[in-house]
């Protein structure tokens, strides 16, 4: 395990910074509701966003790694606002169309439909800003 953060520590730092707030997710989500929902372990949406833990760990692990005014540090700065937005904007949007989906096939106006679209696909700002906040706690360990 040593070799990998002597040669990758940004890589590392970022997947570890996406794997726990999955770990985070499903936690959350058990002690919220009370029963295990396995599929928060590898899905989209809810709290925190790991897609926004991911890319604030990868872009706050450039910055300590190769400066904050390096060349690499602007382009997943740019990446990452990129990601944020999505998550908060158009992934959230397909969330909520997709619960409105459901809930007009489930109505009996869709005859022909007999499975649900997935409604945990994006994130409320909320969700994001706590997957920001890990993405800085989890790639300050490695630095």
């Amino acid at each position: 395990m040593q070799w990998l953060l002597d040669t990758n520590r940004v890589l590392v730092s970022a997947v570890v910074a996406a794997a726990t707030a999955q770990i985070l997710k499903f936690v959350i989500y058990f002690l919220s509701r009370r029963e295990p929902r396995f599929e928060r372990l590898v899905g989209a949406g809810g709290m925190p966003s790991s897609h926004s833990a991911m890319v604030m760990a990868l872009a706050s692990s450039i910055g300590y790694q190769y400066g904050w005014k390096s060349g690499q540090f602007a382009v997943t700065a740019i990446f990452g606002m990129i990601v944020l937005y999505d998550a908060i904007h158009v992934r959230r949007v397909v969330g909520l169309q997709s619960r409105y989906l459901n809930l007009v096939s489930r109505s009996g106006y869709l005859a022909d439909t007999d499975r649900d679209f997935p409604e945990f696909v994006g994130h409320t700002p909320w969700e994001v800003i706590a997957g920001m906040i890990w993405g800085l706690i989890t790639s300050r360990f490695f630095y």
